[in-house]
């Protein structure tokens, strides 16, 4: 079974790079020890534009992302 670890979409706001990816979210913490893949999740807001690549996403918070001007890849 793949492990998929969910991040809270406001902890995004706390990572420090711009394009953020799988390695990215591992590398700020937020992804648990044997997760192979992440999914972002809607709660709290994000006040920042990123850029999210390749890593799944819920439809509210692809939303959140794209009206903070990021965007999902």
């Amino acid at each position: 079974a793949h492990e998929v670890s969910e991040v809270l979409l406001y902890k995004l706001d706390g990572v420090k790079a711009e394009t953020i990816d799988f390695d990215a979210l591992k590398a700020a913490g937020l992804i648990e020890t044997r997760a192979e893949r992440a999914k972002i999740v809607k709660k709290g807001d994000i006040t920042r534009a990123v850029k999210l690549k390749g890593v799944a996403v819920t439809a509210g918070a692809k939303a959140a992302i794209e009206a903070a001007g990021g965007s999902v890849e």
